[in-house]
């Protein structure tokens, strides 16, 4: 094996495998005690619109689910489709090889179809990313993806690095390459997920990308730090605290109750949103409402938290 990106695996992204790790089972048990089907088909949906919004898609929560269910919506005609083409492409899920290009190229043409001229191919063209008007990276050129992507996966295959920071080291990697003529921000953040799943299959229904859309600003600052030292230990450490934060706040246990590293994601959301709302708390957790609303009753007789205003006319939370 001769590819090998180049990162550094510093000492807190040590730290974090290790909690991700312990972590995981937790996450298991409180699955366990939740509604699974409710919680899994929120956490797709949630993922799909997180994942979307990244790239620019306007359409809510609820857009989403209508679409899901089949229901009309008013939108614009190509974010429809980019719905439509995501919820393809999280169906086949499950089915997916995460070490196999085929699977690559398949997934990406169902999540292009209608929106490129060749969905599911290598794009035959230079492509530049750009913030503004300033570009920030050139891609490498078209001639050499077929084979940076095969000796990624060949890397991916091989390496004998941890699960956790091989999916970050690809994620950076992916998008360095940038394989495809639109669509790699969204099939690099699936892949990572789908990377995950080899070392626990909770990862397919643990919805870091919402994660990630609440901090993009953060996300893409990773990535340029990553590409300007020609390290991606930047990105490994941003991805692992995305994954960790993800983790702590969806166990149902620490939501309730039992708080992992001494920190409440709610009271600490809250503490940095004053004046904020549990309808909104829930929807940028990812919390199922019910679930945030027993949290917020015990936070508020813990004398932590107080309620301000008519809870039907627009009340909010702000700590005590």
């Amino acid at each position: 094996m001769d590819y090998k990106p180049n990162f550094t695996v510093s000492a807190r992204a040590i730290s974090m495998v290790a909690e991700i790790s312990a972590l995981i089972e937790h996450y298991v048990i409180s699955m366990e005690k939740a509604d699974l089907l409710k919680l899994r088909r929120a956490n797709k949906i949630k993922t799909i619109q997180s994942s979307l919004a990244i790239e620019g898609n306007t359409l809510s929560v609820k857009q989403i689910t209508d679409i899901l269910d089949g229901k009309k919506v008013v939108a614009p005609l190509r974010e429809i489709q980019e719905v439509k083409n995501a919820i393809a492409a999280y169906e086949i899920f499950s089915e997916l090889d995460p070490f196999s290009v085929a699977d690559l190229l398949k997934v990406h043409g169902l999540m292009m179809t209608a929106l490129i001229d060749e969905p599911g191919k290598f794009r035959n063209s230079g492509v530049g990313i750009s913030d503004g008007e300033k570009i920030i990276h050139i891609a490498p050129p078209a001639d050499f993806v077929p084979s940076l992507i095969k000796e990624l996966f060949n890397w991916l295959t091989e390496s004998p690095d941890h699960l956790l920071i091989k999916s970050c080291v690809f994620h950076y990697e992916f998008e360095f390459i940038h394989p495809f003529a639109d669509g790699n921000g969204r099939l690099g953040r699936l892949w990572q997920s789908l990377i995950l799943t080899e070392l626990h299959p909770v990862f397919q229904h643990l919805p870091i990308e919402t994660m990630v859309h609440d901090n993009q600003h953060k996300y893409y600052d990773a990535i340029n730090a990553s590409s300007a030292a020609n390290d991606c230990g930047f990105f490994i450490d941003f991805m692992l605290q995305e994954i960790l934060n993800t983790l702590k706040i969806h166990i149902v246990g620490g939501v309730n109750g039992a708080v992992f590293g001494g920190v409440n994601p709610i009271l600490d959301f809250i503490m940095k949103h004053p004046g904020i709302r549990a309808n909104q708390i829930s929807e940028a957790l990812g919390i199922p409402l019910r679930t945030l609303q027993r949290e917020l009753s015990r936070l508020k007789s813990c004398g932590q938290i107080e309620f301000r205003g008519a809870p039907k006319n627009g009340g909010y939370w702000q700590k005590q």
